[in-house]
């Protein structure tokens, strides 16, 4: 059986965590920053947490995470 290879793409998106959740960062905080508030940008900076059913299909593209 060959190695498997890591999707480098989902690689730089996602991190994991030590009880081996999948971390990402929130979508709509690089540009058109103008017209939204600041609590909305303060969020946007935080990280949250994949789906239990996205996490799945993250474990297959990161086999040795």
């Amino acid at each position: 059986m060959p190695k498997m290879k890591t999707h480098r793409g989902t690689a730089k998106r996602f991190k994991i965590t030590g009880t081996g959740k999948f971390k990402r960062h929130h979508a709509y905080c690089s540009h058109k920053l103008a017209g939204k508030t600041m609590k909305r940008k303060r969020a946007l900076r935080q990280s949250a947490v994949v789906s239990g059913a996205d996490a799945g299909r993250l474990s297959k593209l990161l086999p040795y995470a």
